[in-house]
């Protein structure tokens, strides 16, 4: 140690950081993934219900039922610290699958 920092005192406070350089820890990050993975499970299994009961059709099982799995799939990476990817993947595959719903399903 120099004797300049010898000199400051030891009760210096550390400057707390601005609200915009605050970021989720990575457990934090986690659990958003995993509570929106599990938001967005419910919300296909709701849409999923009501589309087979106005229509039965394969084609509306196969992109819910899709849907249904990759939520469970990002719940599984979020689980293992995998959340960007997770994060991706959650949103590209619940996209793909209003998507291919608006354009596919009549």
């Amino acid at each position: 140690m120099s004797t300049s920092d010898q000199d400051q005192t030891v009760d210096t406070p550390i400057a707390a950081p601005d609200a915009e350089e605050r970021r989720l820890t990575p457990r934090q990050a986690r659990r958003l993934r995993i509570v929106l993975s599990s938001v967005g499970m419910a919300a296909m299994a709701v849409v999923l219900g009501l589309r087979i009961a106005s229509r039965s059709s394969v084609l509306v099982v196969g992109v819910y039922g899709l849907a249904l799995i990759l939520c469970g799939i990002v719940i599984e990476l979020s689980r293992n610290g995998r959340t960007r990817l997770g994060s991706w993947l959650l949103g590209i595959g619940l996209l793909a699958a209003i998507g291919s719903d608006w354009l596919l399903i009549p």
